[in-house]
């Protein structure tokens, strides 16, 4: 339990960073709406057909001219590759910063196993993109009332579900090469999130390349196709849960049994 908690004191001006920027970028694109919504209609026919550019972001399955349509193509952006981001550069570190920053000894000689070691940074980094994911749905959710928007709350539920599910998976998948690491790399995190969305881009384009969407969380988490059909695929998602539990085992595998520096 002090390590849980120290760890989220050690993250927390992190944490609120993040989560105020993209909150408050997502809250923003929901109170001006109202004033979009005639432009909208109007740019929505011009969107859907340009060509490329609208296969990859799903634009060609959304409508503007409702506010799902809109607020899935925002959400996809600020959320989605901003919590990924997030949550790829908190999994990077939350090992391997121990022996960057040579405190991995002082810590390992206290009366605490590895795993209890692995399990408190592992549930400190599961709060934290909890955390991150509830101040987003709450700011959402106050706009939309604010603005006075009629939304399908199953719908937009699967989008907080399916974007909280991708951080987590990135997390994990970061966390377990965190293992691997003597020294922290932000770098690794932040090009593994940009290379998994882009992936994602590159699949919506080919359908040659559409097996990348069974690699990147993105394809299961993609917010044009939730908000147009109303649905996670779940092929996809089964794929990317496998990937989360085999990262997460890696970690404590390779943890429990390497020579710390």
């Amino acid at each position: 339990m002090t390590l849980l908690l120290h760890e989220l004191k050690r993250n927390k001006l992190s944490l609120i960073i993040w989560s105020a920027a993209i909150a408050f970028m997502l809250g923003v694109c929901v109170l001006i709406y109202p004033q979009m919504a005639e432009q909208m209609k109007e740019m929505s026919d011009m969107l859907a057909n340009m060509g490329a550019l609208s296969d990859a972001f799903g634009i060609d399955q959304l409508g503007f001219q409702d506010f799902m349509g809109y607020f899935a193509l925002e959400f996809g952006e600020m959320l989605g590759l901003g919590g990924g981001l997030f949550a790829a550069i908190l999994g990077a570190g939350m090992l391997a910063k121990e022996e960057k920053d040579r405190t991995a000894e002082f810590l390992l000689t206290h009366p605490i196993s590895r795993v209890s070691v692995l399990t408190s940074k592992l549930l400190a980094m599961l709060i934290q993109i909890v955390l991150l994911n509830l101040a987003t749905v709450i700011v959402t959710v106050v706009c939309i009332f604010a603005i006075g928007e009629q939304v399908q709350a199953g719908t937009l539920a699967l989008l907080f579900l399916a974007a909280l599910i991708l951080q987590l998976e990135i997390a994990a998948v970061t966390f377990g090469l965190s293992s691997l690491l003597r020294r922290g790399s932000i770098g690794l995190g932040l090009g593994l999130a940009l290379g998994l969305y882009f992936m994602n881009l590159l699949a919506n384009l080919s359908e040659e390349l559409e097996f990348l969407k069974f690699i990147t969380p993105y394809g299961y988490a993609d917010a044009a196709h939730i908000a147009s059909e109303g649905s996670i695929q779940i092929k996809y998602l089964a794929i990317g849960l496998i990937i989360t539990a085999a990262s997460i085992a890696l970690a404590y595998k390779k943890y429990t049994s390497k020579d710390i520096a």
